[in-house]
């Protein structure tokens, strides 16, 4: 069996083992402080790079009128935005999109940015999503599978909604491919990202934790190999900005 971010009893959170059970109000904490700037913070954190990941992932979403998409952990709703909107480049009737999150904080930071046509929003837990079986043609998860307690189990579950043929992609931080962008990331990632947390959104600890959980996460391969063993099939793994962040995608079928 794969491992899923937690030994026994016990769970990561950063750098820290906690007990598992405790791992989803410390997230849910993280996110309830950092809601307000969440965005602007993106943008510092990653220079702005992270909207150009997004457009990767839409494109290759490739979506289509009258599809319906469940984003998880969806946050303020950045991804599914873009997804109806490339839809409506197309004739046909407009796409849908639920943002799933289990942090309400997030949803309302969404929402304030304006509630676009076809977007619903829902507090949810990847690990039991509340939807039907087979109902999305297309599920994303951006930035957000490195914060759930119970890896393995989110990633049936969003196979599980998925119709037979539809498409899953995950955007998350990954593994620096060579030693050298290894070497500037982690000094941008344990200098600078902190810093930057304590200085705009006047908490460090939060995103002393968001870099600490990137480092805890699978490198590319292995979690292409949890992916494979929750049933999605055709796993495929493209490296962005040298492995700073990777798209993993898989099929239902």
């Amino acid at each position: 069996m794969t491992q899923t971010g937690h030994s026994g009893d016990t769970a990561s959170f950063g750098f820290r083992e906690v007990p598992r059970g405790e791992k989803q109000s410390l997230v849910r904490g993280v996110f309830d402080r950092s809601a307000r700037r969440y965005d602007l913070m993106n943008d510092l954190m990653s220079l702005g790079i992270h909207r150009v990941w997004k457009d990767i992932t839409i494109t290759r979403a490739r979506p289509r009128p009258g599809e319906h998409l469940i984003d998880v952990a969806g946050g303020t709703g950045d991804l599914a935005r873009a997804f109806i909107a490339r839809a409506g480049e197309k004739p046909g009737p407009a796409a849908t999109a639920i943002v799933a999150d289990i942090n309400e904080e997030m949803l309302r930071a969404g929402i304030k940015r304006g509630n676009a046509d076809g977007i619903e929003w829902a507090v949810a837990n990847a690990e039991c999503l509340p939807f039907a079986d087979e109902s999305a043609d297309c599920v994303m998860i951006g930035f957000g599978i490195r914060n759930v307690t119970e890896r393995m189990q989110a990633l049936t579950e969003m196979h599980r909604v998925l119709k037979p043929g539809g498409r899953f992609l995950c955007l998350e931080f990954s593994r620096p491919v060579t030693r050298a962008v290894s070497r500037v990331y982690d000094l941008w990632s344990f200098k600078a990202i902190p810093e930057l947390g304590a200085l705009v959104a006047k908490d460090r600890d939060s995103y002393q934790y968001l870099v600490e959980s990137i480092r805890r996460f699978p490198h590319q391969e292995a979690f292409a190999a949890e992916m494979r063993e929750a049933g999605f099939a055709n796993v495929k793994v493209t490296n962005l900005s040298g492995g700073i962040a990777a798209l993993h995608t898989g099929w239902k079928v």
